[in-house]
């Protein structure tokens, strides 16, 4: 490791255009925008008919779980979704309590807030993915502001936990029909990522940007095939293959074939047969062939005593899935400041808006919650967001008001459409989203009785500016400055990952087994040195960052895994011809 001495950090420019630019769609928006429609539906004209629509806030609350892990593999998505409908039961059933017991607003600000700071930092611990914390922080601060009694607490409770089976069931719906969805996309990701990389390399300039991205988008790939469970599959088994040659794309990228990673990508993504690549391992590159012509791939006929490639197994899955995780509290530690900045934004928002004369303070609050992201530059660029998609998106609320107003049936209706645009709109940017996330937090304020627009609009307009401008003077107020000591121990692991793989490629006698763990874990170690340097970057009020060290750390690993991957016969030794474009057969 080079003793490059630390370079100054210099503090990024807030952004306010480059926040609002609009990226390209999620391949899976229509999933979440789809399912929480189909999960919220239901108990909602159910109650419509029932002429019970004030209870539909209750039932909302457990059908806005089905937005959660539709990118995770069907047998983690179980318990992911479970998980976050206990999370969300146990968050309004404290809500619903304080709210029966009190109705002081400073003591419900101060529950909001607090809650507000658990929900956050245990999204970020266990890594639940978007939406995370927002929609519960939403959830349990609405129902502080409701009328309760602790009478009707076990009844509303009973509703969310109904509504909440009913978005586990949408959400697990897809699975008889393509069960290994997620693998695929996750693979297809990689496969274009790695594609993007060495589109740059061929080029003769790499972009240090799609590397990073690329490490990135194959190491979500093996996380998302290692979530899927134990049970030997050949779908996976292929899609493993899939992602191994992503990674030799990463390894020699002048040498890989952008158009061929690209038609595996496009094929992964479809619902035909997974293409067969053969063995990565094999000197040759291509299918083996049988006397007769038939060809061998990585499922086909034996040869030689067993499947091919049966010898060189790619045995790093099952090994890194014999790896127990860490531990939930090892990863609570370096949360403390979000979870200061949590209840601290979220407090002081919530008491300023009582100030100013509100109504509903939690939209204060809310708007506090939604900001914090991993660093003050990200926060910054999700304040503007969230103000102009909130100014927009009560433009929109006044527009729809007279239809919603029409009757039960076309509130629900609205309602409903609301849900669909803010899923469709916010992976091309969080303001787009909060344009329809707006009016559709208005509408349910509306499920009661109906109130007076202009009462509700001004309101809202206020509650938003108090949140975000509270929210992040907060947020600069506590800094993270443990960020560059996490750079530092980001380092050391790349070090120590990097020492071993390369000790393990330079070792005859070294197995398989431990060549593959060894490369896995220096590529994790990449990945995670690229995200907390990132992360760092962004703060204020703290040392110089190692940015130097940090490149030379990140050109050294890439090297070694590369020396790695050809250790193992991935790729050529030096001064051969690569055989890695060669072509391929593929499944029909």
């Amino acid at each position: 490791m080079s003793s490059a001495t630390p370079t100054p950090t210099r503090v990024r420019r807030l952004p306010v255009l480059g926040a609002l630019r609009l990226g390209r769609p999620s391949d899976v928006w229509f999933k979440p925008a789809l399912s929480v429609v189909a999960a919220v539906a239901p108990p909602s004209l159910l109650l419509v008919v029932l002429g019970q629509l004030d209870l539909a806030a209750y039932t909302m609350a457990g059908s806005l779980c089905a937005l959660y892990a539709h990118n995770r593999p069907y047998a983690a998505r179980a318990k992911v979704l479970a998980w976050v409908v206990l999370g969300m039961l146990g968050g309004l059933a404290v809500a619903l309590l304080a709210a029966s017991l009190t109705r002081n607003a400073v003591v419900l600000v101060t529950v909001g807030a607090l809650l507000a700071a658990v929900q956050k930092v245990m999204c970020d611990a266990t890594r639940v993915g978007p939406p995370a914390h927002v929609i519960l922080t939403f959830v349990s601060s609405a129902a502080l502001f409701v009328p309760q009694t602790l009478g009707q607490v076990p009844g509303h409770l009973a509703l969310a936990a109904a509504a909440g089976a009913w978005a586990w069931l949408v959400g697990m719906a897809p699975a008889p029909l393509r069960p290994h969805g997620p693998e695929r996309r996750a693979t297809a990701q990689a496969l274009d990522a790695a594609a993007a990389y060495a589109e740059t390399a061929r080029g003769g300039e790499e972009d240090a940007g799609a590397r990073s991205a690329a490490y990135a988008a194959v190491h979500a790939a093996w996380q998302t095939l290692l979530a899927a469970g134990d049970r030997p599959s050949t779908a996976r088994h292929a899609l493993e293959r899939l992602v191994v040659r992503a990674e030799v794309a990463l390894a020699a990228a002048a040498d890989a074939d952008p158009a061929r990673l690209r038609a595996w990508a496009r094929a992964v993504r479809g619902t035909g047969r997974i293409p067969r690549t053969g063995d990565p391992r094999r000197d040759d590159g291509g299918p083996r062939r049988t006397d007769s012509g038939a060809r061998l791939d990585g499922d086909g006929p034996r040869q030689d005593g067993g499947p091919l490639g049966e010898r060189d197994e790619l045995v790093g899955v099952a090994a890194e899935r014999a790896v127990a995780p860490r531990p939930l509290w090892s990863r609570l530690g370096p949360l403390a400041p979000v979870a200061v900045r949590s209840a601290l934004g979220c407090a002081l928002a919530g008491y300023v808006s009582l100030a100013l004369g509100a109504d509903r303070p939690y939209w204060a609050l809310v708007t506090a919650a939604s900001l914090y992201q991993a660093n003050i530059t990200l926060t910054w660029s999700r304040a503007v967001q969230r103000v102009v998609g909130n100014l927009v998106g009560v433009l929109l609320f006044a527009a729809v008001t007279p239809v919603a107003q029409l009757g039960p049936l076309a509130l629900v209706l609205c309602i409903l459409a609301c849900n669909f645009g803010a899923e469709a709109l916010i992976g091309r940017n969080y303001w787009l989203g909060s344009v329809c996330v707006t009016p559709l937090a208005l509408l349910v304020t509306e499920l009661p009785g109906y109130q007076p627009t202009g009462e509700l609009v001004t309101d809202r307009v206020v509650d938003t500016l108090v949140g975000a401008l509270v929210g992040f003077v907060a947020a600069v107020a506590v800094t993270d400055r443990r960020a560059g000591r996490r750079v530092e121990r980001a380092l050391t692991a790349v070090d120590h990952a990097r020492e071993r793989a390369a000790r393990l490629a330079a070792d005859p006698a070294a197995t398989p087994a431990a060549l593959e763990a060894a490369r896995r874990a220096l590529a994790a170690a990449v990945v995670d040195l690229r995200a907390t340097a990132d992360a760092a970057a962004g703060e204020w009020w703290q040392r110089a960052l190692p940015q130097e060290r940090v490149v030379l750390a990140e050109q050294a690993a890439h090297r070694t895994l590369a020396a790695t991957v050809r250790r193992q016969g991935l790729l050529p030794g030096p001064g051969t011809t690569s055989t890695y474009t060669h072509t391929e057969g593929a499944s029909p």
